[in-house]
């Protein structure tokens, strides 16, 4: 079978997904020891036993980024595994509101990511800003052991604590804070390659998704430094209710949008 029948059949196996013949190609080239730029480019090598495999994995909606391993985030590849959320372009939300407050000085020089996973947020920051350092709480024994390879593997673990907390953080202010906490609310039917990989404590948050940002909104000031932000996800339709929480704080709040117009971040000082 060639490299094009082969992306085909499998894509053909992927209607589930938004995207299957991407799918098809990420699984083709992570078969093959390639990346997809140069499987498009020479097509003409053979199809690997191996992949067979793979694409059962994916048709049983397991995510993409589980079986290669592997996802990109921002300017970073992170590895990825099964016990940490899937990081999504969404998320990038938060590093782009980061960018606009910091924009015209040196940027932070001490960064904060609360619930840190896979470590997405604040490895991409420090990427983003390369003078500055900072650290990653969770209370996944999963995501910190993932976090601290990812911060080992691009270089960083001299720039980057991986340390096992809660919401608190760690009792010091910063320039920049970080977070993604669950906001899906109980009973929420989620897509397949979600509800049953995905980690459940890294998804939902009471009844209407916000019970972590009520936990999160009256110890924030504490943790943002004079003139520092911080960047919180929410769901599409949270914009208001979760802006509400942080305001009642008394500080002040901007929704951010993603790229498809939803409100998907507040811009806390």
């Amino acid at each position: 079978m060639s490299v094009r029948q082969a992306l085909a059949v499998a894509a053909g196996r992927f209607g589930f997904s938004a995207t299957p013949r991407l799918d098809a190609e990420l699984l083709l080239a992570h078969a093959m020891g390639i990346d997809r730029d140069a499987l498009l480019l020479d097509p003409g090598r053979p199809v690997p036993a191996g992949f067979a495999a793979l694409v059962e994995r994916r048709a049983a909606h397991e995510p993409v980024a589980y079986i290669t391993g592997t996802r990109g985030f921002w300017t970073i590849d992170l590895a990825v595994g099964p016990g940490v959320l899937v990081p999504r372009a969404d998320s990038e939300t938060l590093i782009e509101a980061a960018v606009a407050h910091f924009a015209g000085t040196p940027g932070p020089r001490r960064i904060l990511d609360l619930g840190t996973g896979s470590g997405a947020l604040l490895l991409a920051a420090l990427d983003q800003w390369r003078e500055a350092t900072g650290v990653g709480v969770d209370a996944s024994v999963d995501a910190l052991r993932i976090a601290a390879a990812n911060a080992e593997r691009l270089g960083m673990a001299h720039r980057a604590a991986i340390r096992r907390g809660g919401w608190t953080g760690t009792g010091e202010a910063f320039d920049l804070v970080l977070c993604n906490p669950p906001y899906i609310a109980e009973g929420t039917a989620l897509p397949r390659a979600v509800a049953a990989f995905e980690p459940a404590s890294a998804l939902f948050a009471g009844a209407d998704g916000l019970d972590d940002h009520r936990r999160i909104a009256p110890v924030l000031r504490a943790q943002i430094a004079p003139g520092g932000t911080a960047a919180i996800e929410i769901g599409y339709d949270q914009g208001e209710s979760a802006a509400a929480l942080f305001r009642a704080e008394g500080l002040a709040v901007a929704v951010r949008r993603d790229l498809a117009g939803h409100p998907r971040a507040l811009a806390v000082t």
